[in-house]
């Protein structure tokens, strides 16, 4: 089973950025791989997805901010978040979009945006 381990997080002002990395033990790219979110009290919601042809779709709250990209050869996919707003705190997880997240989940990385 592939392993998934988010980092990148941490503490930025409003209007900050910050770049997530999510790297897998394995080979992840025959499938669409999202970035998901979890805010205290929420529902987990996905918020980016790239697919296996290279399409990234963005949520709403997050277009024109974000951008999610991948390293093949290093298993990784990225999410570059710009212009971060306190509604963007949350605990960010990837996973494939197949199935809500067919690989066990990691242990995410901690967002937390100071207005």
């Amino acid at each position: 089973q592939v392993q998934l381990v988010e980092s990148g997080g941490g503490l930025v002002q409003t209007g900050g950025s910050l770049r997530l990395s999510c790297t897998a033990s394995g080979n992840i790219f025959s499938n669409s791989m999202g970035w998901y979110r979890q805010a205290p009290g929420k529902q987990r919601e996905l918020v980016a997805f790239i697919t296996t042809d290279g399409l990234a779709t963005y949520s709403d709250s997050v277009k024109g901010r974000f951008t999610i990209s991948t390293d093949n050869a290093k298993n990784t996919v990225y999410l570059q978040m710009n212009s971060l707003k306190p509604g963007d705190a949350a605990v960010y997880y990837c996973n494939t979009v197949r199935g809500g997240g067919v690989f066990n989940w990691g242990p995410g990385t901690q967002v937390t945006v100071s207005s």
